[in-house]
């Protein structure tokens, strides 16, 4: 399911990161990659803001939608 489904404070895995290369690669960089961890800390508007690799990063639902747990 999609990053954009879960819900608050769980942990889940990243199965999968979709979308252009440009845009796996962006995601990559910021700490989405295969087999992470990923816990979402607050959602508003569709807005996230979760933790990844020990930082919070504040990602869209767009980007979200992209992101496989």
């Amino acid at each position: 399911m999609p990053l954009s489904m879960v819900k608050q404070g769980e942990a889940n895995v990243i199965r999968k990161v979709g979308g252009k290369e440009e845009t796996r690669r962006f995601l990559e960089n910021l700490g989405f990659v295969t087999g992470g961890l990923v816990t979402v800390v607050s959602e508003i508007g569709g807005n996230m803001i979760v933790n990844v690799k020990d930082s919070r990063v504040a990602i869209g639902k767009d980007m979200a939608n992209k992101i496989m747990v």
